[in-house]
């Protein structure tokens, strides 16, 4: 394979899947997506029963740019036969699994998708870039990254991971057997419930005890609240962009529940059981921990003690379990195939990438082609950057920044919140 394209994507997610879902409407556009996995998968190992969507189904891959389009969640209902019985449930959240099912549907019918092979460089060269990968070469006028995040790790627990400590992100490839055993579970957000929730169902054993660790001060609710939900609009995207760091990262930090809590059903469904444990006193021990700050972690015997500070009364705490379940998110990290445009990138004072408001990764000298990052931008576009909120309207300023021209219609609707300050001309006029 030795041929030139307008656009080639490095990754093949859901951000990457919404850009060459939506460039499927221009034939002028000559695509390729390159993904090292032999299928399209959607972290298979966290695809819980009954999880649901914490988005609506209507934030898809296109809906939101291109209603019409037939990569949408409400054609891919149509064409299974499940259009009715999905409307007669009335239910703007669909079971992930379902989400999923959908994502892998519209990647078996791209053209532009090549699954399993891996991208090894990019390169800048005139007229753009080129990608050299298992297949040969491609040259492309510009690259989109959509590689996702990896798991993040605490530093004190990476030279214990194993069998008996690691992150959840597979949880379910994994074969477990924790039938009495003592199991901590670390992280407070949504996937630490779910995680939780599976080991009081005994899905790998019932455990002998169960202790739930968290740094956050209680375990916390989504905001799902309708202004909150304003946070994920391209007027919000736009006031956070202009926005100097110090007051981004303020935000970040304001806006986490937003984003990063728990959706409420799961959080009823886990106090009722951990209740109904105490009341029958049956069952595992149950310790729910939050506001504890995970410290150290040393070998004891066959498994771990945890050491924490509790950051209501500043006690320190040491936990002997023999299993740990870090549930404790994911991080940006750029694929290790750009390493020598690294050096052309702009940075901070802190070293964070510049993303353009367009998604382009700013270069300290101009190429000929833009190099493109989907999820790498949270910290200067605002939460929903890692989010699927606003995936397809992502996607859409993309695609028309490649082809120079519009052809989605991503302008800013009315706000029904204004979030800038009114400029001063105007002030004086009214």
């Amino acid at each position: 394979m030795n041929d030139e394209i307008d656009l080639a994507g490095v990754g093949v997610g859901p951000f990457n899947l919404s850009i060459a879902a939506l460039a499927d409407e221009l034939p002028e556009l000559r695509t390729r997506f390159f993904e090292k996995r032999e299928r399209f998968a959607w972290h298979p190992g966290l695809m819980f029963r009954g999880s649901r969507m914490q988005t609506s189904f209507l934030k898809d891959l296109v809906t939101a740019v291109s209603p019409t389009s037939e990569h949408s969640f409400v054609n891919y209902l149509v064409r299974h036969g499940r259009f009715h019985a999905f409307l007669a449930a009335e239910s703007s959240a669909v079971e992930r699994v379902e989400f999923a099912d959908y994502l892998g549907w519209v990647a078996s019918r791209l053209s532009s998708l090549r699954f399993g092979v891996e991208v090894r460089d990019v390169a800048a060269v005139p007229g753009g870039f080129e990608l050299r990968h298992d297949q040969g070469r491609t040259r492309a006028r510009h690259v989109v990254l959509g590689t996702g995040r990896v798991p993040a790790v605490p530093e004190c627990a990476r030279p214990h991971l194993g069998p008996n400590c690691f992150h959840a992100i597979d949880i379910l490839a994994r074969p477990l057997h924790l039938q009495g055993a003592r199991v901590a579970v670390v992280g407070g957000g949504q996937t630490g419930a779910e995680v939780v929730l599976e080991l009081l169902r005994g899905a790998w054993g019932e455990v002998a005890e169960l202790s739930w660790v968290s740094r956050r001060l209680n375990f916390e609710p989504l905001d799902e609240s309708p202004f909150t939900n304003h946070l994920f609009t391209p007027g919000f995207v736009a006031a956070f962009h202009e926005l100097d760091r110090p007051r981004r990262q303020s935000l970040l930090a304001r806006h986490k529940l937003a984003g990063d809590g728990i959706s409420l059903s799961t959080l009823r469904e886990l106090h009722d059981r951990v209740y109904q444990l105490g009341a029958l006193r049956s069952g595992p021990r149950v310790e729910l921990l939050p506001g504890r700050e995970l410290l150290s972690l040393s070998p004891r015997g066959s498994g771990f003690e945890l050491h924490t500070r509790n950051n209501l009364d500043g006690e320190h705490e040491s936990l002997p379990v023999d299993t740990v379940i870090l549930c404790t998110g994911l991080r940006e990290q750029l694929p290790p195939c750009i390493e020598s445009l690294l050096p052309e990138l702009e940075r901070d004072e802190h070293g964070g990438l510049q993303v353009g408001a367009n998604f382009e990764l700013r270069r300290r000298r101009a190429g000929d082609g833009r190099l493109y990052i989907v999820n790498g931008g949270r910290t200067t576009h605002g939460i929903a950057e890692s989010q699927l909120s606003l995936m397809a309207w992502r996607s859409a300023v993309i695609l028309n920044d490649v082809l120079g021209r519009r052809r989605f219609a991503v302008e800013q609707e009315r706000e029904l919140v204004r979030w800038r300050a009114r400029p001063r001309e105007d002030a004086r006029s009214r």
